[in-house]
C-alpha cells in the first residue's frame, strides 16, 4: 500500500458513547472503499467498570459500555475489522474464578473478529487458554510462537486474511519473548521466535504473495523502551511491507498515533490504547480503489468506553 497522504487529528476524549473525529483530505470521495479497524489491547479481565471509590479510573471502562459502543459504530458503517492485542487475562477475580471464560464468550458476543495472544494470557497455564479457545468465535493469531510441541498445535494461526469489500487485509500476530515473564511451566514448550525476522517473513507473504492491500500486525511486544529490546517502534523501522501495528504490553494510552518510517522510507503506523478497556480504538482508512490499494485518507480517534 502507497500512503498518499495521511495526517491525523488529535481528538479530546469523549466520555459514555461520544465519539470524536475528524476526516482527513477535502477531495476525499465517500463512495470510495473504506475500511473502520476498532482495537482492544490488554483488557486484564476487566469486566466491569472501575469501582467509584476515587480512584483516576472510577467508572472506566467495562464490557457492557465496550459493547454498546461497537453496536453503534457498526451500525454506522459497512466495514468493520474489531482485534484484540493480547492480555485478555488477569486482573480481576473474574479471571481467578472462571479462569477466561466469561472475557471470551463476551469477545465472541462483541464480534471479534481476530486476536494475538499475550504473556498474561499463560497466566492459567497453555492447558488452561487451551480450555477456553472453543468459547471463541474467533481466531487466535502468532506469526512468532511456535506450538507445535503443545496442546495449542494446530489451533493458533500465524495470519488471516479478511476481504471487506474488495480490499483484501492481511493480519498477524507477533508476541513478546515470555521468558522471566512466565513461569516455564506455564507456557511449557512454547518456542519464541525472534519477532523481526518472522514478522518480516508472514508481512512479505501478506503483502507482495497474496497480494494484500493492508497488512496489519497486532502486536503484544510493547511500544518502545529505553534499551534495544524489540519493540513496536523497532518493528515498525527495522521491517516493510507492515502498514499499521496495534500494540499492547506497555499500556500506552496514544492520543493519536505514531508515524515511523520503515526500512524503505514508508509510512508505518504504530497505534495503543492504554488499559482495562478503557479506550477503544479506531482508524477510519479510505483507499483510491481497491485494486490501486492507494490510502489517501485516513482518522484516528480514542473512545472513552
Amino acid at each position: 500500500m502507497t500512503i498518499t497522504r495521511r495526517r491525523f487529528i488529535e481528538n479530546s476524549l469523549i466520555a459514555g458513547v461520544g465519539l470524536s473525529s475528524g476526516l482527513i483530505g477535502k477531495n476525499a470521495d465517500k463512495s470510495l472503499p473504506k475500511l473502520t479497524i476498532l482495537h482492544t489491547n490488554d483488557v486484564h479481565s476487566r469486566i466491569e467498570p472501575f469501582p467509584m471509590d476515587g480512584g483516576r479510573n472510577q467508572g472506566l471502562g467495562g464490557a457492557a459500555r465496550r459493547a454498546a459502543l461497537i453496536k453503534k459504530i457498526r451500525a454506522e458503517e459497512n466495514n468493520v475489522l474489531l482485534l484484540d492485542s493480547g492480555d485478555i487475562f488477569q486482573g480481576t477475580p473474574y479471571f481467578n474464578f472462571f479462569g477466561g471464560e466469561l472475557e471470551i464468550k463476551l469477545m465472541s458476543e462483541m464480534g471479534y473478529d481476530l486476536a494475538t495472544i499475550g504473556n498474561h494470557d499463560f497466566d492459567g497455564g497453555i492447558d488452561g487458554l487451551d480450555k477456553q479457545l472453543p468459547h471463541a468465535n474467533f481466531d487466535f493469531v502468532s506469526a512468532n510462537y511456535d506450538f507445535s510441541n503443545t496442546v495449542l498445535n494446530g489451533k493458533v494461526k500465524s495470519h488471516k486474511i479478511f476481504m471487506k469489500n474488495g480490499l483484501k487485509v492481511g493480519v498477524f500476530g507477533l508476541g513478546i519473548e515470555l521468558r522471566s515473564l512466565v513461569p516455564k511451566e506455564l507456557f511449557k514448550e512454547t518456542r519464541y521466535n525472534d519477532p523481526l525476522v518472522y514478522g518480516q517473513r508472514i508481512a512479505t507473504q501478506l503483502k507482495q504473495d497474496e497480494q494484500c492491500d493492508l497488512v496489519i500486525c497486532l502486536s503484544h511486544l510493547g511500544y518502545q523502551y529505553r534499551d534495544n529490546k524489540v519493540s513496536d517502534v523497532i518493528l515498525a523501522q527495522n521491517t516493510s511491507d507492515i502498514d499499521i501495528i496495534l500494540g499492547g504490553h506497555t499500556h500506552t494510552f496514544m492520543s493519536k498515533p505514531d508515524i515511523r518510517r520503515n526500512k524503505k522510507g514508508d509510512e508505518v503506523i504504530i497505534n495503543q490504547v492504554g488499559w482495562a478497556g478503557i479506550m477503544l480504538g479506531r482508524l477510519d482508512i479510505e483507499f483510491e480503489h481497491a485494486k490501486t490499494g492507494k490510502c489517501i485518507s485516513c482518522k484516528n480517534s480514542l473512545i472513552n468506553s
